[in-house]
């Protein structure tokens, strides 16, 4: 096996950790049949399958599993080894992995669009999934740079907040909370029927924590996988839900959604960067949160505008 490449390994490493050839080309910045011949000519030289495909799921043979296990620590290790050499010559460039809950997706891009326009040397890989997708890559210590607006408790990880992130109460434009006049007290919003993301998500966690301190449960009606069906639902008149103020968009100007005027509401919080104390923090990294600090009143307040409450 003198003959396998380090891009034989790296297509490999990335269909098996995403099941998908299309999702490692996008990945990779290849084409589908790019990524299959790197496949077929990686088992060829071990001679052994190491993917099955059936349908369109992908699964690993037991050689497959093997290779994945290996394969990881070896792409880590060269992949340290090519930034130490970068950040020798001080070079910026490179790659830079980031993980974010979906939530980012409002924001992540207009601060990736004029960093990648100023660094067009540093290759991004952005991962933008769930939060419990997110803590399990966290503790693989499997990317760079984490995004979240509620970072773990016990893990051995450093925290900076940089960007403002208000919770707001989300109701339907001709909901009767809206013609009140005045403030809507907390004891009526608890009546209220809510649209909630998954458990384990950042926004239901400080809406449980908030309906815990005050004693009361929360009328939860539906339980929902994105915010956009979220929002929707509220739009349709299903019930009322929190949600970052990020998210609101057009909806909100369109007049279909409206943000109450509620008790202890908008509830200041911020997004943080988080990364693992035991990475080391690459030129890559580093230029990246430099910009982030200077670039991030692109976006609205930045974080040490804001109270923090987590």
């Amino acid at each position: 096996m003198m003959h396998v490449s380090l891009r034989q390994l790296r297509t490999f490493e990335a269909v098996a950790r995403l099941r998908s050839f299309s999702r490692a080309a996008e990945e990779l910045h290849v084409t589908q049949p790019t990524v299959s011949k790197q496949i077929r000519l990686l088992c060829d030289e071990i001679g052994l399958a190491l993917l099955e495909q059936i349908g369109k799921k992908v699964f690993l043979t037991e050689a497959g599993e093997h290779l994945y296990a290996t394969c990881g620590d070896w792409l880590e290790t060269w992949g340290r080894f090519e930034q130490t050499i970068a950040d020798m010559k001080g070079v910026k460039k490179g790659r830079l992995r980031i993980a974010s809950v979906t939530t980012t997706k409002y924001f992540m891009p207009r601060l990736l669009g004029p960093f990648c326009a100023q660094y067009p040397g540093i290759d991004i890989a952005l991962e933008v999934i769930n939060r419990d997708r997110l803590l399990e890559r966290l503790a693989r210590n499997q990317d760079d740079i984490y995004v979240m607006g509620v970072p773990p408790d016990g893990m051995n990880i450093e925290c900076e907040p940089f960007l403002e992130n208000s919770l707001v109460v989300l109701a339907p434009s001709s909901h009767r909370l809206t013609t009140l006049g005045r403030t809507v007290r907390f004891a009526e919003l608890a009546q209220e029927h809510f649209l909630v993301r998954e458990r384990g998500s950042g926004t239901r966690l400080t809406m449980e924590r908030l309906f815990e301190e005050h004693g009361v449960r929360p009328n939860i009606r539906m339980e929902l996988g994105s915010n956009e069906a979220i929002k929707q639902a509220v739009a349709g008149g299903l019930g009322l839900a929190i949600l970052s103020d990020s998210t609101i968009g057009e909806d909100h100007l369109n007049h279909q959604v409206c943000v109450l005027d509620v008790e202890g509401f908008p509830i200041r919080r911020s997004w943080y960067l988080v990364r693992s104390k035991e990475k080391r923090v690459s030129v890559v990294a580093a230029t990246f949160l430099e910009f982030l600090k200077s670039h991030v009143n692109l976006l609205g307040h930045p974080a040490k505008e804001v109270q923090q409450a987590v």
